[in-house]
């Protein structure tokens, strides 16, 4: 195996396991730089020691970790839709999971801030800790500034919060043994992982996972739906996007991409246009 074969092994490894970059250096002891030179393919003969301890620390064995790209579940024959579509990308926020509003109340409480005041502080930088150009401690920080508060931890508001679609995540499962599944999200660095880990989201085996704090970029900018289409490995017109946001989905039907809209004010009506898409419907 070549060192870019090995890289993209490592990396879908790691993204299946739920972790961030930052979190598998740590758990494996390994520098950061030496994680992102491997997954990049930058390293040519990375160690065997360093590998076996990536793979300790994903907690599967060191066969496993090498072939661990795109997997084919045990028994799932991939299929296509009428429409052509091979792989379905879902949203996380908005559409696997309700979002935001709770823990803008919950922090709110806390804070005695009006809920106005604590939305619009957060989405004043929401966008550049989403792309992982800000850090997460330092959004924190600058989130309590606004508040006039001494300490913010957004995350701990968020997943306290957070409340799972479940009929949405049902048609998540039963796609993900039919067709090539993935998450396509803006969201902040570590909470992905800690959902999954969690049970928040279904922590089944996806094919791909585009977490806009490493990828550096969020929908809907051109480059996330293009590292998607690389990631995804089908051309773009077997391509599904299942988002709650209409520009997200305008963005990636540019893309050549086919797209569905989730309205997560009527969950039901919308799972049901889902499960009718991907050939659901009884």
């Amino acid at each position: 195996m070549d060192e870019k074969g090995l890289g993209k092994q490592l990396q879908a490894a790691r993204q299946a396991g739920g972790f961030t970059q930052q979190q598998l250096c740590q758990r494996a002891n390994i520098s950061f730089s030496t994680l992102t030179k491997i997954e990049r393919g930058a390293i040519k003969s990375p160690s065997i020691f360093t590998v076996q301890s990536i793979a300790a620390a994903l907690g599967i064995g060191l066969e496993e970790l090498l072939g661990a790209v795109s997997p084919t579940l045990p028994g799932r024959t991939l299929h296509k839709t009428k429409s052509g579509v091979s792989f379905v990308y879902f949203d996380v926020n908005g559409c696997l999971v309700h979002f935001y509003q709770r823990a803008f109340a919950r922090l709110a409480q806390a804070t005695g801030a009006p809920s106005d005041i604590v939305e619009t502080a957060f989405w004043h930088y929401n966008d550049d800790v989403c792309r992982g150009i800000m850090s997460l401690s330092d959004f924190n920080a600058k989130l309590a500034d606004r508040l006039g508060v001494s300490e913010v931890k957004w995350e701990q508001y968020y997943l306290e919060t957070v409340e799972p679609i479940l009929q949405m995540q049902e048609v998540l499962k039963w796609a993900s043994e039919r067709y090539k599944v993935g998450l396509l999200t803006n969201i902040m660095p570590g909470l992905l992982g800690s959902m999954r880990r969690s049970e928040q989201l279904p922590n089944i085996s996806y094919d791909a996972v585009i977490d806009s704090s490493e990828v550096a970029a969020i929908k809907p900018e051109s480059k996330i739906y293009e590292i998607a289409t690389e990631k995804a490995g089908v051309p773009p017109g077997e391509i599904l996007l299942i988002d709650d946001s209409r520009v997200n989905l305008m963005a990636a039907e540019r893309m050549g991409w086919h797209v569905l809209w989730f309205d997560d004010s009527r969950p039901e009506e919308a799972v049901e246009r889902v499960r009718q898409a991907l050939e659901m419907a009884e």
